[in-house]
């Protein structure tokens, strides 16, 4: 299948350099070039502008917002390909993809919301756990590339909106897990227990889920950088749950605090750390620094 790719990060460029090893023809494009010319040393064809992957069989993308997608895709899609499906495999806003499936279909394009849950070195292995959500013709002609991404992919209905849901209510399990690492270690270590005898118990034990046994080792060894998952867009899709939450008249107690905990990390200086250093601030707040 030709493939179109739009959006070249840690996990763009790990989910393109694993269709390309499975067989795929892959169309990139970027708006840094550095990624382009990796992914072309692995066969993949760079794209000489976003228009380039719209005129491919089926054309993926992983953009980092909301605002992203609209700078690079919605003026260039009318003039896609009549027919092609777009899959997108972005964590954004419910709002914002109740309003791109009402695009796509307006134009008689598939959309098919795809957001996905693993990190990098997971994704270059093809081994995601990927949600699909949209029209049913669209979903049976994407699942050939989502089965090529995923350990396994999980039907969430015809709704887009389903899909992204899902996802943002993943994300805030994730940053809410490592608000309770933090605070238990700091807890631990107040009684003399180091905080990688209790992470390495408990994330053998009772908490033996790969978020916990991932983060946790991250915590015990102080170890956030270079980031898998960014702690800037933690916080993005932090804000994402509040707002999907303020759409149904939710309060969401524990996004608000782990809101506060990420934008005391992001206030620091130097490079973006990983979303496991908001153990840090966990540990801090907790021991009254």
């Amino acid at each position: 299948m030709h493939i179109g790719f739009i959006g070249l990060g840690a996990m763009g460029a790990a989910m393109a350099a694993n269709l390309l090893e499975k067989g795929h023809a892959v169309t990139v494009w970027n708006r840094s070039p550095g990624p382009v010319a990796e992914l072309v040393a692995l066969g993949a064809t760079a794209a000489d502008g976003v228009e380039a992957t719209l005129q491919a069989d089926i054309v993926l993308s992983i953009l980092a917002h909301d605002q992203a997608i609209r700078d690079v895709l919605l003026d260039a899609l009318p003039r896609a390909r009549p027919g092609l499906v777009h899959v997108n495999l972005a964590t954004i806003s419910t709002a914002f993809a109740r309003e791109l499936a009402e695009t796509h279909a307006a134009l008689g394009l598939g959309y098919v919301a795809a957001p996905v849950f693993g990190r990098p070195p997971v994704a270059r292995a093809g081994g995601l756990n990927v949600l699909a959500a949209g029209a049913p013709e669209a979903v049976a002609k994407a699942m050939p590339v989502l089965e090529a991404l995923a350990t396994k992919v999980w039907p969430m209905g015809e709704d887009p909106v389903r899909a992204t849901a899902v996802k943002i209510a993943g994300n805030l399990m994730i940053v809410s897990a490592v608000e309770a690492m933090g605070e238990a270690t700091a807890l631990g270590a107040a009684h003399g227990v180091p905080a990688a005898d209790l992470l390495d118990m408990l994330t053998s034990t009772i908490f033996a889920a790969p978020i916990y046994k991932i983060y946790g080792a991250m915590i015990a060894e102080s170890r956030y950088h270079p980031p898998g998952f960014a702690a800037d867009l933690a916080l993005k899709d932090v804000r994402l749950a509040q707002a999907a939450g303020d759409e149904k008249g939710l309060t969401l107690p524990l996004a608000d605090l782990v809101e506060g905990g990420l934008e005391t990390l992001l206030a620091g200086e130097g490079e973006t750390p990983d979303l496991a250093a908001l153990a840090e601030v966990s540990r801090g707040r907790v021991e009254g620094r």
